[in-house]
């Protein structure tokens, strides 16, 4: 009866229209009615708990990164890079838009934003080139979503607040399947576009991919220098966002000198505003997480995937599967604050590594980013290239499947992620 009371009180509450954060603040009161303690001062004690978290001042300092990324022309440079090198070869752009993908996603984070910005660089480029533009639309879409994966990502942030799993050890955990994702898109794009009649980029010089190495150098160790800082102990994921953001400013003040001071109130309050968002829908997951545990949700979860307890692989395959269906429907901000208080008991009851499981489930949700009708990068890569919804899930299709690959290879084998962890932590 608990369960059924979370789900109708929630969806309920989503069906007429109110924000998720509420949503959530809605579920969590219908909950304390049901067990016949109702008390606003609690509520709100707890609100103010979930967002009283220091490793949530990752978010802000990140979401800053990468607006001053793209204010300072750090995205272009990938891109001209990735484009001196293999624009030329035969389906070139898509191999260019794949490597923006994985740069890009390594910096700020942001599925969304990564997307648009890739897009809107490259969108024109592959159709005067004569690229089926659904396609590669696609493609970008399915490259977007590496971003939530591949440290540093907002998505690891806040599921290892909500189910106080290490975010250091999430991010290292992420950097395998996210490059694994990378690849799958590489292959499958090679497989559907290698009998395509395009145009391809004229070949540059030496001298130019010179240039563009050179122009692009302080841009592209950007990501490694967060990654090798994590590695080595140097800083926390808390501080990493702080030396991103002044990495970033100087880049794009001084180095690139695309970036004026006149800029950077405008960046500030776009990143605050992102943040608070964030944080709110966080604190909000927080107190109905807190109010799951006292109802008993996870026992009464767990009673019923009772049946696939004993073997840890059909578990998680089980769990992906329910997972993948619930993107359908919910974005991705909605299933991880709804999902995690729930499922993480199960998972420790059955003894699966929590940071294993954390990787998947915001990869899981990451590709839910991309599955209709409610994928966020869907409809940013609509207005973007300019097509119908139906057009861009026709282009679509073999990138999602490739990446969905990758997710359920994982889950057959954990060594893929628990191995490079191990030595990278």
């Amino acid at each position: 009866m608990t369960v059924a009371v979370f789900t109708i009180s929630l969806l309920g509450a989503m069906v007429l229209g109110a924000p998720i954060a509420f949503a959530l603040l809605i579920c969590g009161g219908a909950l304390m009615v049901y067990q016949g303690q109702i008390d606003t001062t609690i509520l709100s004690q707890k609100l103010v708990e979930g967002a009283d978290s220091f490793p949530l001042l990752a978010i802000p300092f990140f979401m800053l990164a990468g607006e001053l990324m793209n204010a300072g022309g750090i995205s272009r440079r990938i891109v001209n890079f990735a484009l001196a090198w293999v624009g030329h070869l035969r389906g070139g752009l898509g191999l260019v838009a794949i490597f923006a993908s994985v740069v890009m996603a390594a910096i700020s984070g942001s599925a969304a934003a990564d997307a648009a910005a890739i897009g809107a660089m490259l969108i024109p480029m592959m159709r005067q080139a004569g690229y089926d533009v659904p396609r590669s639309a696609g493609l970008i879409a399915a490259g977007g979503v590496i971003a939530p994966v591949l440290p540093p990502s907002i998505g690891l942030i806040v599921f290892g607040v909500i189910a106080n799993v290490s975010i250091g050890k999430l991010f290292l955990a992420g950097i395998v399947p996210g490059l694994l994702m990378g690849v799958s898109l590489i292959v499958a794009w090679q497989w559907v576009a290698r009998r395509d009649k395009v145009s391809v980029q004229p070949r540059q010089s030496m001298a130019a991919r010179g240039r563009a190495a050179v122009d692009g150098c302080w841009a592209l160790l950007m990501p490694l220098g967060i990654i090798g800082g994590l590695k080595f102990g140097i800083f926390t994921p808390t501080e990493a966002g702080v030396a991103a953001c002044v990495y970033a400013f100087v880049l794009g003040a001084f180095v690139y000198r695309e970036l004026s001071l006149s800029q950077c109130y405008g960046l500030l309050v776009a990143a605050a505003k992102s943040t608070a968002v964030v944080v709110f829908l966080i604190a909000a997951a927080l107190v109905s997480a807190w109010l799951i545990t006292t109802s008993d949700v996870p026992a009464q979860v767990a009673a019923m995937l009772e049946p696939f307890m004993g073997n840890k692989i059909v578990l998680m395959f089980v769990i992906m599967v329910i997972v993948v269906i619930v993107g359908t429907a919910l974005d991705f901000a909605p299933t991880l604050m709804i999902l995690t208080p729930v499922l993480m008991p199960v998972v420790k009851q059955a003894g699966i590594d929590p940071v294993y499981f954390g990787v998947l489930f915001i990869m899981n949700n990451a590709i839910g980013l991309i599955t209709p009708p409610v994928g966020i990068v869907l409809n940013v890569m609509c207005g973007v290239a300019k097509i119908s919804m139906r057009d861009l899930m026709r282009g679509l299709w073999p990138f999602l499947w490739a990446e969905l690959i990758v997710l359920f290879l994982l889950v057959l084998f954990p060594a893929l992620v628990l191995v490079p962890l191990k030595w990278l932590s």
